[in-house]
């Protein structure tokens, strides 16, 4: 199998992983709670995949001979029919859990400003600890 097989069968392999994590981080979006821990985990996972996927990019564009003249059986073809159709699918997945993202956003900011009047402002006091009650008369013990 020639070299730029092998590169375009490695994109395809991580195109479907960027499916598994892009998958993954739509379930994490659409769930009623969001576990940030979980979230950070897959971004780190895609940032990866998707760090891969630009070095395979360039290793393949090294590697195509600018005088390929494509046929429709040619296994290079193909391969590279697969990979645009994988990768405009996964653009449009990643766009959708753009989308659900702000949505989560939006949420999480609307619920601040719900409990934004219901806070306690002198809970704590500026070196962390809990503040002392503002009461006037005499302290005694039992």
């Amino acid at each position: 199998m020639s070299r730029l097989l092998e590169l375009m069968d490695k994109m395809t392999s991580v195109l479907n992983d960027l499916k598994r994590v892009l998958d993954a981080e739509q379930a994490q979006l659409s769930a009623g709670f969001v576990n940030g821990v979980a979230l950070q985990r897959i971004t780190e996972e895609k940032s990866s995949l998707l760090a891969t996927l630009d070095y395979l990019e360039q290793l393949r564009r090294m590697e195509q001979h600018p005088h390929h003249a494509a046929a429709n059986d040619d296994p290079v073809e193909l391969r590279w029919q697969t990979i645009k159709k994988k990768t405009r699918y996964l653009n449009d997945l990643n766009t959708h859990n753009g989308w659900l993202l702000e949505g989560q956003l939006e949420r999480n900011k609307e619920a601040l400003e719900v409990l934004r009047p219901h806070q306690e402002p002198g809970l704590y006091g500026s070196d962390g600890q809990t503040a002392a009650p503002n009461r006037s008369g005499k302290k005694f013990s039992v």
